[in-house]
C-alpha cells in the first residue's frame, strides 16, 4: 500500500497553480495527480514524495487535506492488461471505490491505483494471482 493525499479545493481559476506552487516551494515532487471536480469544489488526489509534509504545507495554506492508503498494482503495458486485472477483481467479488492508472518510471510499467474497503485483503488476493503490488511509485 502507498499513501495518497486528497486535497479539497475550490473549483476556480488558478487553484491548481496555487497548490502546485506550495508543493514546489516545499521541494515536494508530485509523482501522480488526478482531479475530480464538481461545480464548486474538486478533489485532487496525488502521490507525492513526502505525503506528511505535503499535507502540512497545504493545511498551513488553508487547504483541507486527507491522507489515506491505496493499493498500487503493476500491470502490463499491452492491450487488455487493465481489463485482465479488473476481471480478476470482479471474479474475486471485490468492489472498488475508485481506480486510476499512473506510470512507474523505474519499471516503465503502468500502475493501477485502487481504493477499496479492505486494501490488505485486496493486495493479498492480487498477489496470490501473480500481481505485483508496490510500496511506492517512482
Amino acid at each position: 500500500m502507498i499513501r495518497q493525499l486528497s486535497i479539497f479545493a475550490e473549483n476556480k481559476k488558478g487553484a491548481m497553480n496555487r497548490i502546485t506552487q506550495i508543493l514546489a516551494d516545499a521541494g515536494i515532487n508530485m509523482n501522480t495527480l488526478i482531479t475530480n471536480d464538481s461545480a464548486e469544489f474538486g478533489i485532487i488526489r496525488m502521490l507525492v514524495s513526502d505525503t506528511e509534509q505535503a499535507a502540512q504545507e497545504l493545511q498551513a495554506a488553508g487547504y483541507m487535506c486527507h491522507a489515506d492508503y491505496v493499493a498500487a498494482v503493476e500491470i502490463g503495458d499491452e492491450c487488455g492488461s487493465l481489463n485482465d486485472l479488473l476481471t480478476v477483481i470482479n471474479d474475486g467479488n471485490i468492489n472498488l471505490d475508485y481506480l486510476y492508472v499512473t506510470y512507474n518510471t523505474l519499471s516503465r510499467l503502468p500502475v493501477a491505483i485502487l481504493r477499496a474497503t479492505d486494501l490488505m485483503e485486496v493486495e493479498g488476493f492480487l498477489q496470490a494471482r501473480g500481481y505485483k503490488t508496490l510500496e511506492q511509485i517512482d
